[in-house]
């Protein structure tokens, strides 16, 4: 009997995602744990694995789909056996690229820049499923060249390569069955890591263009709705001087060839402690009770092409100022990669965003 493959939740808060590209055709043999298609949750681009071998008997919807969580987007079965119900799109589906439009054109497509500043809001629990991270973990080195002159490469890889003049054909993979990744490239070229671009469907008129929105940006929109909306709001303003602190910045800087510290790193470094003498205000409401929380985890708000995203700081209070610039500058990279995993960007006690580069 044919086995569904449904929209997996693979970030904790993702209630949608939109497949980006399928990376195993009708027909074609699937072992568990094969790597099916690439999925854009709101945080990052994942991917979707196999939880059963056979054939791939049929794709339920076309990449550039957006699907909601549980919804059916194939089957796995045997070679010729005909799909339950007669397939086709889940309820919910909402095909956001034109079904005939190659995945790759879709990738080349640049919307415009929408530039944005949003604060940041607290993280969410782990649950506890565990979810597949962007970059597979190394496996034994294999050729990425593939019969007929296909190069087996992931998305990320490719756009690297291009952008870095890298010839792919020459690099052996470290990934799924030889598949070339990210990391492959960069060795080959020394290249630096690319960010993601998603595709796109623009719609224009006259006088206007419609430009879909990112799962990112969705999730962006309904957390600026709940943080003005239930959740209570109110500003207090205050000075500081904040001299001293230049100039131990100064200091350290001049002393520690290997460190980079940022205003923001003392300011996250003087919250945490602050935190852990105000126990009031590390805490979440939670409707019948407030949840006060044993330990500090604090999110950094950074920003990404397509929104914002706060990788947390964990333990903030029992680390040096050192560890958390360090700390901070490591996630921060990953998280413009869109290379974070759920475990990195969920779970805080407390956010910080600083909006400083804006005259803040």
């Amino acid at each position: 009997m044919a086995t569904k493959v449904v929209m997996e939740a693979l970030s904790p808060t993702m209630e949608e995602g939109r497949l980006v590209e399928w990376k195993k055709n009708t027909g074609d043999a699937i072992a568990i744990g094969d790597v099916l298609a690439e999925v854009e949750t709101d945080k990052a681009v994942m991917e979707l694995v196999a939880r059963a071998a056979g054939v791939l008997i049929n794709q339920a919807v076309t990449a550039g789909t957006t699907v909601p969580v549980a919804g059916v987007v194939a089957w796995i079965g045997t070679a010729g056996e005909a799909v339950p119900g007669g397939g086709g799109a889940p309820a919910g589906a909402q095909p956001s690229a034109p079904a005939n439009a190659n995945a790759a054109e879709r990738r080349a497509e640049k919307p415009p820049v929408v530039t944005e500043a949003t604060p940041g809001g607290p993280g969410t629990q782990v649950p506890g499923a565990s979810a597949r991270s962007a970059e597979p973990e190394p496996a034994p080195a294999a050729s990425g060249q593939q019969p007929g002159g296909r190069v087996k490469a992931s998305p990320l890889a490719k756009r690297i390569a291009a952008d870095q003049g890298v010839d792919l054909a020459g690099i052996a993979g470290s990934g799924p069955e030889g598949r070339i990744v990210m990391r492959d490239v960069e060795r080959a070229g020394s290249a630096p890591a690319a960010s993601i671009a998603i595709p796109r469907a623009v719609v224009t008129g006259a006088g206007f263009t419609d430009v879909p929105l990112s799962q990112m940006r969705k999730t962006i929109a309904k957390r600026l709705i709940q943080s003005i909306g239930p959740i209570p709001t109110y500003y207090l303003t205050a000075e500081a001087d904040m001299e001293r602190v230049a100039e131990a910045r100064e200091s350290l800087i001049a002393k520690d060839d290997k460190g980079k510290f940022s205003f923001n790193d003392f300011v996250i470094r003087a919250a945490a402690a602050a935190l852990r003498q105000h126990p009031w205000v590390n805490a979440w409401w939670m409707d019948n009770q407030v949840r006060q929380w044993h330990e500090v985890h604090i999110g950094v708000a950074v920003a990404v092409d397509e929104g914002l995203i706060t990788p947390i700081i964990r333990h903030a209070d029992q680390k040096s100022l050192r560890e958390i610039a360090a700390e901070v500058r490591e996630l921060a990279g990953r998280a413009r990669e869109k290379r974070l995993k759920p475990e990195e960007y969920t779970g805080g006690t407390f956010s910080i965003s600083n909006l400083g580069m804006f005259g803040i």
